[in-house]
C-alpha cells in the first residue's frame, strides 16, 4: 500500500512531495527543487540581514556627522531598533498565513523607509531643526519591519519541506548571521568609499527590491493563479524606479540640504575619510572685505574677519621663550604656522594632523593660502599625518621648546582623549627644560566647566599654568591656558608663565601687552569653580562639554 502527501506551498498553492510505502521510503522526487526553493528562502535571509544592518550602520554614521557624539547616537539605533524589532516579530504573526505575500509588501516597504531614511532625516535636520525625534521614528520604522521578515521567512521555510520549528530556527539563524557580517563589513570598506552614505543605502535599498521581486517570481509563480506576482513585479518596479530617482538626483539633493546649515554660500565642500570640510565665503554690502569661514564636521574653525585674534593670541605667549623647535598638534589650516613663521630664529616646525584633506586644502585652496600666507611651502615646516595621541607617546624626551595645542572642542571620546592627564603627560615629557605649551581651551563664559578642567589637568600632569581668554568675535569669549614645564626637572622650580609677547615677535594687531595684562584677568562668575581633572578612564570634560552651551 503506498501513499501520496500533498504538501502546503506558500500562500494556499500545494504539490505533491512524494511517495511513502510499507516496506520504506522512497525518494521524494521533488526534493532537489524544494533543495532549490529552500536555498533562494536562505538566500533572501542573508539579504535581508545584510540590509538590516547597513541601515542601523548608516543611522548611527549619520548621527555621528550632524551632531558628533557616536556614543549617543550608537546607543539610540541599536535600542528602539532592538525594541522595534520584537515589536516586528510579534506584529507578525497574524500575517503567518499567507507569508509570501506579506514578505514581498514588508521588502518594499522596507526598501522605502531604509532607503529613504537618510535624505529624509537630512531634512528634517537642515531645515526642521527635528533630527533626533525624526530619526527615532525611523529607527523604529525600520527596526519593525526587519523584525516582522525572520517569522515570515522562517514560514515560508517550513512550508517548502515541512521542516520543524528547532531546524528551521537553526538555519535562518545560522544564515542571518552571516549576512550580518557580510553588512557590517561591506559598509564601511565598500558602501561608505564608493558610492558614500546617501546613495550607498539607496544602493541596499535595492537588494530588498530584488530579494522581494525573486521570492515573489519563485515562490509565487507556482500556484494556479498569476495576478499577485504580477502585482508584486509591478510595485518592485515602481519602487525601484523611486529609489532610482533619489539616487540620480542625491548629489543635488545634498548639496542644497547642506547649504541651508551655513548661512554664506558654500565654495567648496567634501568628506574626507574623517570628516566632513566646508568653506563658505560672503561678502559684506558696502565693505571692502569678504568672510571665509572653514567648518569641520559642522564646527567653526576660522573666520577671516577676525581669526588674527585668535591665533596671535594662541602663538605668541607661548613664543616668548625659546623657540627653535615647535610642534604644532592641529592647525592644518596653517595660521598658526603662518604666527610662528614670523619669528626668523624659529629653525623646525613638526605639525601633526590627522586629517591630511585639510592640509592639503590649506596648500592648495587660494582663498586660505592667502590668510596663511603660503606657510606651507615654508622649508622649516615638516607635516606628519597622525593620530596626535599616539604619535605623542613614541616621541623622545626634551623635543621641543614650544608646543601649540589647537585641537578642535572635545565633544566626543575621540576627542575627550586628547584633554586627558594621559595626554597631557606624554606633551610634557615632549618639553625641553622650561618649555612652553599653549592649549586651546574654549569658552570660559559659554563653558566655564571645561574651560577650568584644561588647566586642572594640565596642572596634574606637572605644569605650571596662566589661563587667560579675549574676545573673539565670531566665536565669543574665547580662552587658552599657557603651561610650562618646570626647569631641571624640579616641579617645585616651575612658576606660573608670565603672558608676554617676545622681543622679536612680529608686528601683532591684537595682542599687545596691555591686551595679554588685560586677558588674565577673569570676572568673579567666571572663576574655577573647581571640579575633576579629566582623565582617558573618566573623561569629566566630554561631560562638562555636553552640559555647555546650554541656552545659547
Amino acid at each position: 500500500m503506498t501513499t501520496t502527501s500533498a504538501t502546503a506551498v506558500p500562500d494556499g498553492t500545494t504539490e505533491t512531495t512524494g511517495t511513502t510505502g510499507t516496506t520504506g521510503t522512497t525518494p521524494t522526487t521533488g526534493v532537489p527543487h524544494h533543495r532549490a526553493l529552500r536555498t533562494i528562502v536562505l538566500a533572501a535571509v542573508f539579504v535581508c540581514a545584510a540590509c538590516g544592518l547597513v541601515y542601523e550602520l548608516a543611522l548611527v554614521t549619520l548621527g555621528s556627522y550632524l551632531l558628533g557624539n557616536t556614543i549617543t547616537q550608537t546607543s539610540l539605533v541599536l535600542a528602539v531598533t532592538m525594541f522595534a524589532m520584537g515589536v516586528g516579530a510579534v506584529a507578525a504573526k497574524p500575517l503567518l498565513g499567507r507569508p509570501l505575500r506579506a514578505f514581498v509588501a514588508i521588502e518594499l516597504a522596507l526598501a522605502v523607509v531604509g532607503g529613504f531614511a537618510v535624505p529624509v532625516l537630512y531634512a528634517a535636520f537642515a531645515w526642521l531643526s527635528v533630527y533626533t525625534p525624526a530619526m527615532v521614528v525611523v529607527t523604529f520604522a525600520i527596526g519593525l519591519l526587519v523584525g516582522a521578515e525572520i517569522p515570515l521567512l522562517m514560514a515560508l521555510l517550513q512550508r517548502l519541506r515541512r521542516q520543524d520549528a528547532a531546524h528551521a530556527v537553526a538555519d535562518i539563524n545560522a544564515v542571518d548571521y552571516v549576512g550580518a557580517l557580510v553588512g557590517g563589513l561591506a559598509f564601511p570598506f565598500v558602501l561608505l568609499p564608493t558610492l558614500g552614505l546617501l546613495e550607498g543605502t539607496l544602493a541596499v535599498a535595492a537588494l530588498n527590491v530584488v530579494a522581494a521581486g525573486v521570492v515573489a517570481v519563485v515562490l509565487g509563480w507556482r500556484g494556479p493563479r498569476r495576478t499577485p506576482v504580477v502585482t508584486a513585479l509591478v510595485l518592485c518596479l515602481v519602487t525601484g524606479l523611486g529609489l532610482g530617482l533619489m539616487a540620480w538626483r542625491a548629489s543635488a539633493f545634498e548639496a542644497t540640504a547642506l547649504q541651508a546649515l551655513y548661512r554664506d554660500p558654500i565654495v567648496h565642500a567634501e568628506r574626507s575619510d574623517y570628516q566632513s570640510i566646508v568653506v563658505t565665503r560672503g561678502w559684506f554690502e558696502g565693505a571692502e572685505f569678504d568672510d571665509v569661514r572653514l567648518y569641520l564636521d559642522g564646527d567653526l574653525q576660522f573666520s577671516s574677519v577676525d581669526e588674527y585674534r585668535y591665533h596671535e593670541m594662541l602663538v605668541h605667549p607661548a613664543m616668548a621663550g625659546e623657540h627653535a623647535r615647535v610642534l604644532v598638534l592641529g592647525g592644518g589650516d596653517g595660521l598658526a604656522l603662518r604666527e610662528i613663521l614670523g619669528y626668523d630664529d624659529v629653525e623646525e616646525v613638526t605639525l601633526v594632523d590627522l586629517d591630511p584633506a585639510v592640509v592639503d586644502l590649506a596648500r592648495s585652496y587660494e582663498p586660505i593660502r592667502a590668510l596663511n600666507e603660503d606657510a606651507w611651502d615654508d622649508p622649516r615646516v615638516e607635516y606628519v599625518a597622525a593620530d596626535a595621541f599616539g604619535w605623542a607617546r613614541e616621541q623622545p624626551v626634551d623635543s621641543y621648546d614650544v608646543i601649540v595645542v589647537d585641537y578642535p572642542d572635545p565633544d566626543s571620546p575621540a576627542l575627550a582623549k586628547l584633554y586627558s592627564q594621559e595626554h597631557y603627560t606624554a606633551l610634557a615629557g615632549l618639553l625641553a627644560d622650561g618649555g612652553r605649551m599653549v592649549v586651546q581651551s574654549g569658552s570660559p563664559f559659554f563653558a566655564p566647566d571645561a574651560f577650568w578642567c584644561v588647566r586642572r589637568t594640565l596642572e596634574a600632569a606637572g605644569l605650571a599654568t596662566t589661563p587667560y581668554h579675549a574676545d573673539v568675535p565670531s566665536f565669543g569669549d574665547w580662552g587658552w591656558v599657557l603651561a610650562q614645564a618646570p626647569a631641571g626637572g624640579d616641579p617645585t622650580a616651575a612658576d606660573a608663565p608670565a603672558l608676554t609677547v617676545a622681543p622679536d615677535a612680529p608686528a601683532l594687531r591684537f595682542a599687545s601687552p596691555a591686551m595679554l595684562a588685560a586677558a588674565a584677568v577673569f570676572p568673579p562668575d567666571r572663576d574655577d569653580p573647581g571640579g575633576a581633572v579629566s582623565t582617558l578612564l573618566d573623561p569629566a570634560i566630554l561631560t562638562y562639554s555636553e552640559h555647555a552651551w546650554v541656552g545659547y
